[in-house]
């Protein structure tokens, strides 16, 4: 007889409906796999029968099991397919109602004692089988959360194989688990952090509240103890909370990459990545042999921050070039090729020099040729395509000891508000929804200047060599500034701050 029993594969954020079929035959005892499982997959051979009688289940080891994995054509990773191999082997032998298995999609790894262990990438495989029409999930307890963010599809959290087979012969009722999305969406944030903490250093200040109302990359240079990180690591508590659906992109991401815990399910608070300079191009950008996300897109709708910038491999700074300017990163392997969305806020940091001190401080004894290697291990592609480029000068004393307290985050973050705002009702009818995201032709469209605005523009162009990119940028950056100040059309003085936010172009330096 033979049984099919279905469930969910994942090819980067996206599933695909696996049919497990289960055929047991008298003959020379034997239990294979078939279509295309990788180790994992044909490990649980021993993960099932184990299971099955430790959990006082009969396992037909007398008989010649062949299960296959359809479509074969693509590859099957990771032990959620324990769960569906057992049921279809089971049905097959009789011990459960195979006719219950019906519009039911099973995820699950099983330990040898019979328990269901969580998986990864549920959140995508439940979306999946609310697509394909399928009415009901059945999940490890542990995905609970996660699995009923797919509002639609019936979650059944079970916990060990026993209790799923008397669920199946109606043996046991488990209720439909439901979670209150609400809750997640309309809890408050509260964040240690607050910009009022951060004193002097006014405009780079300024320069991360256009940044984050813009979502455009920064960088900041300036000497050890200027406050870069400081303020860096502020920056979340001034951008406005996640819709809905980017903290239903950012979970499926997360939960992919096995990142989600149980009683959180739903990432509502925009991420805020920052990993260490000697990380290497796959963690940071994705891959491995089965690929998943790197930290370009676990930062995806909101922030990577790199600091000392520099330090990080050449290889890997260049790896940056294609997410930050398609908002996207692919990988290719043998197997095939996987996108992971990657639509974030570069912010990175650096010092003017390898000591930190060149043109602050007479410490300074590094030398120029020492000097231009430092700086020219950030190419200028990659410098190009960072939207906004500052200085953060040293503090001193007055600034440091003063009682007044600086502008807050909740303050920046109103004024952010306003600015996103009016970019969602100018973008309604396109794909991106931030200024950061026009193209060359959009900038045409949405960025149109005056007589005087050209003429600045003009004579500043040629005299700092801008390349092309570098003359889209500025006027990405001027649109912004002219949205957080109210102003439909960009004003002459928009232009000059943009063009004073560009202080690190090579031939400018």
């Amino acid at each position: 007889m033979t049984v099919c029993v279905d469930c969910c594969g994942l090819n980067g954020l996206s599933g695909f409906t696996v049919g497990v079929e289960a055929d047991i035959r008298s003959g020379l005892p034997g239990f294979s796999i078939v279509g295309l499982p990788d180790s994992s997959v044909k490990e649980s051979k021993e993960r099932v029968r184990l299971a099955a009688l430790n959990s006082d289940i009969m396992f037909p080891d007398d008989k010649r099991i062949v299960v296959n994995l359809a479509p074969t054509g693509l590859k099957k990773e990771g032990p959620s397919y324990d769960l569906p191999i057992i049921l279809s082997i089971l049905a097959a032998a009789g011990a459960i109602n195979k006719a219950m298995v019906s519009d039911t999609v099973f995820e699950g790894e099983l330990s040898l004692d019979g328990s269901i262990r969580p998986v990864s990438g549920i959140l995508p495989m439940a979306l999946h089988a609310l697509k394909s029409g399928y009415k009901r999930i059945v999940v490890p307890y542990e995905n609970r959360n996660e699995a009923s963010l797919a509002e639609g599809i019936e979650v059944i959290p079970i916990e060990n194989l026993r209790q799923c087979c008397d669920y199946i012969n109606g043996k046991c009722h488990i209720e439909r688990y439901k979670t209150d999305i609400e809750s997640y969406m309309k809890k408050s944030r509260s964040y240690a952090l607050d910009f009022a903490d951060v004193k002097g250093q006014e405009n780079a200040k300024r320069a991360l509240l256009i940044a984050a109302a813009g979502m455009h990359n920064i960088i900041m240079s300036g000497p050890p103890g200027s406050g870069k990180t400081m303020m860096a690591k502020r920056l979340p508590t001034i951008m406005p909370d996640m819709t809905f659906d980017e903290s239903i992109e950012v979970t499926k991401i997360y939960s992919v990459a096995g990142l989600i815990k149980d009683s959180q399910a739903l990432i509502s608070d925009r991420p805020f990545r920052s990993p260490h300079h000697t990380i290497s191009n796959v963690a940071m950008v994705g891959g491995g042999r089965i690929p998943r996300p790197g930290e370009v897109s676990l930062a995806h709708n909101g922030v990577l921050f790199l600091d000392e910038f520099p330090e990080f491999s050449r290889y890997v700074l260049e790896e940056l070039r294609q997410p930050l300017e398609d908002s996207e990163v692919t990988i290719s392997r043998v197997n095939g090729t996987v996108t992971y969305p990657a639509n974030l806020m570069l912010a990175a940091s650096m010092n003017p020099c390898p000591c930190g001190y060149y043109g602050y401080s007479d410490k300074c004894r590094c030398s120029q040729n020492l000097i231009i290697k430092y700086r020219n291990k950030i190419s200028g592609p990659l410098l190009d395509r960072i939207d906004i480029q500052i200085e953060a000068g040293g503090l001193d004393y007055k600034s440091v000891s003063s009682d007044k307290p600086g502008e807050s985050s909740a303050e920046m973050r109103e004024k952010v508000k306003k600015a996103q705002l009016v970019q969602a009702r100018r973008y309604k009818d396109e794909v991106f929804n931030y200024n950061s995201g026009l193209t060359a032709s959009k900038i045409e469209k949405y960025c149109c200047l005056g007589a005087d605005e050209k003429r600045l523009i003009e004579n500043v162009f040629d005299k700092l060599g801008f390349s092309a990119r570098s003359y889209h940028k500025i006027l990405k950056v001027a649109r912004t500034i002219a949205d957080l100040e109210e102003r439909e059309n960009i004003s002459r003085s928009d232009i000059a701050e943009a063009l004073s936010l560009r202080s690190f172009d090579r031939s400018g330096e």
